[in-house]
């Protein structure tokens, strides 16, 4: 043994014993799947081609039943005061609610957050990513990186693994240099700049609340009422959303949690709201209130515009 040793035919192959050649083989397949933890942009992909299409094939001729059920609400919009970004906090898969206090909007530095929307893997692993090379930028440059960079760096990711399988939708929101930002991104590999974006699948009823009370002008209070209401009619209608909706707030000093609420709570405020908002220029926007005022408002615009011209012509 000792001459084997010397001459280094112990390391051959062959000369190895059935367990060391096991341990060996075991040890390779365990650094193949965990080379992300030392290269994040590394994962295991399926072992065929065009995991998205053929994954189902293979999961039906073996008469194995997984579906890839989600559904969330999530928003945010720019308007005068800086940059909103709501959500709720349930997780679902189909009909299962997994849970009712999932953090769907992510702080990636003191000027940037990202909200989440797809599958919970994917998007939490992809945003700790993200988080983790805003902070290395920040250590090389000495200095935050800017939303379109990280924006950027996101659309390159989901390119990369575009086909595979990946689900997300993302909303960027921060402050840089270059004023408030607002960018959607997803899986695959669009990236969009706005100024109102709703993403899940409770989108279309914040959508539509979001059309309705929109404006640039709005307040600070104006614009918390709106993003609370929006989410508050999504899980309404919505039976994957609910749970807690969280409310954040981007200026150029940073972003701010604003409040965290129960949909319950929101509930029982916006349906005991008193009738009496005639004139009133406070009244919260997107209220049953609101909107018949601003119809009547609305009618006596085109009738004041109608006057005029008759007077003109006469």
């Amino acid at each position: 043994m000792a001459l084997e040793a010397i001459s280094g035919v112990n390391k051959l192959p062959f000369m190895n014993k059935f367990d060391e050649v096991q341990k060996n083989w075991d040890l390779q397949q365990i650094q193949i799947a965990t080379s992300n933890f030392t290269n994040p942009y590394s994962l295991m992909a399926p072992p065929f081609e065009n995991p998205a299409v053929n994954l189902p094939k293979i999961l039906e001729h073996c008469k194995v039943r997984m579906e890839f059920d989600h559904g969330t609400t999530t928003l945010g919009f720019k308007y005068q005061g800086g940059v909103v970004l709501c959500a709720d906090s349930r997780a679902t898969s189909g009909e299962y609610i997994g849970s009712q206090t999932m953090k769907k909007i992510v702080e990636l530095n003191n000027y940037m957050l990202g909200t989440l929307a797809g599958g919970a893997a994917d998007c939490v692993y992809w945003d700790r990513v993200l988080a983790r090379e805003c902070r290395l930028h920040e250590l090389r440059y000495k200095r935050r990186i800017s939303v379109d960079a990280a924006a950027r760096m996101m659309c390159n990711i989901c390119a990369e693994y575009k086909g595979m399988g990946l689900v997300m939708g993302m909303i960027l929101a921060g402050c840089d240099d270059e004023g408030s930002k607002l960018i959607y991104v997803d899986s695959e590999g669009m990236r969009s700049h706005g100024s109102v974006f709703s993403v899940g699948s409770g989108s279309p009823y914040a959508l539509g609340v979001l059309d309705t009370g929109y404006r640039w002008d709005l307040s600070n209070e104006e614009a918390y009422d709106l993003a609370r209401r929006a989410i508050y009619h999504a899980t309404r209608k919505d039976a994957y959303s609910g749970g807690i909706v969280r409310l954040y707030h981007i200026t150029d000093k940073g972003w701010r949690n604003v409040s965290n609420t129960d949909c319950h709570e929101l509930h029982d405020v916006f349906e005991n709201q008193p009738m009496n908002y005639e004139n009133n220029p406070n009244m919260p926007c997107t209220s049953r209130e609101w909107i018949l005022q601003k119809l009547r408002q609305d009618v006596r615009a085109q009738m004041a515009a109608v006057t005029t011209e008759k007077a003109v012509n006469v």
